[in-house]
This record gives structure tokens, C-alpha cells and sequence, in this order.
């Protein structure tokens, strides 16, 4: 199976939601299917059908970031050699050249792209643009309104 690339913040994320499942959640989760079962007949008794569902939820949750965390790389851009270059993990300053806006980047893995936070992945058409270019470069994205042509301002290892 291939490893997939994360950064260190992102496995950081990871674990803390792992820790905090497992410390906090799943400890709650229990007590509340306790307490609902001294409730009484458990074929009507709706706090208890949700705690067990809400166990169910934590469970495959708890899974999941294990499952990931057991098959990602992770890759400390602070490491990587500071040539300018486009590669996984650097944050990218770009300017569009069709009206001069500038939006920043950080190129990530799948599992920690979040567009409202810069985050993209390194599988997205604008990464996929931006990997291997360097510092003035310009590069064409396909967008869904066309194609849009940014210059990279600055690649930060970061």
C-alpha cells in the first residue's frame, strides 16, 4: 500500500483528536450508555439508542485516524532543501494575474486540505500546477470558470 504524505502539523491534529477521543469522548460515551440503561426497557429509551450511536461514531472515528496515521509519511518541510521550489508541505504566496488578488497556500496531503484555512491538496488541480515551479514562475490552473494564470510571489518552508 502507499503511503500517503502528511505534514507535521497535520499528524499533529491527528493525534490530538486520537487522544482526545479516547481520554475524553469515548469515557463519556460509556457513562451515558450506563446511565441510560438504569433507565430501564432499553426498546424505548432514546438516550440510550443515542449514546450507542454516537459509541458507534467515536469508534469508527477512532479507527480511522489510527488507519492513517499507520499509513502516512510524514514530511517536516522545515528539512527540505530551501531552493524556491514548489514541493509538498510549502506554503505558497501567489498573485492572479488577471486582477492582481494574492492568495496564500499550504500544499498538504488529502486527509488535512482545507480550502477555508489556505490547506489544498497536493492532488488538486492548482497544486498539481504549482509542484516543481519556482519563485516568479507563471502558472496556468484549471478552474471551473476557465483557465487562471498566477504568479508565485513566494514559497515559504514553513
Amino acid at each position: 500500500m502507499k503511503r500517503s504524505p502528511i505534514t507535521v502539523q497535520g499528524a499533529e491534529r491527528l493525534r490530538a483528536e486520537l487522544k482526545r477521543l479516547k481520554a475524553e469522548d469515548r469515557p463519556a460515551v460509556i457513562r451515558a450508555i450506563a446511565e441510560a440503561r438504569g433507565h430501564g426497557d432499553l426498546s424505548e429509551n432514546a438516550e440510550y439508542h443515542a449514546a450507542r450511536e454516537q459509541q458507534g461514531f467515536i469508534e469508527g472515528r477512532i479507527n480511522e485516524i489510527e488507519s492513517r496515521l499507520g499509513n502516512t509519511e510524514i514530511i517536516d518541510v522545515k528539512t527540505l532543501p530551501h531552493n524556491g521550489r514548489v514541493v509538498f508541505g510549502v506554503t505558497v504566496d501567489l498573485e492572479a494575474q488577471a486582477d492582481g488578488s494574492r492568495v496564500t497556500y499550504q500544499i498538504v496531503g488529502e486527509d488535512e486540505a482545507d480550502i477555508r484555512l489556505g490547506l489544498i491538496a497536493v492532488t488538486s488541480p492548482i497544486a498539481r500546477a504549482l509542484v516543481g515551479k519556482e519563485e516568479g514562475d507563471v502558472v496556468d490552473v484549471a478552474a471551473p470558470g476557465g483557465i487562471r494564470s498566477y504568479e508565485i510571489v513566494a514559497v515559504r518552508y514553513e
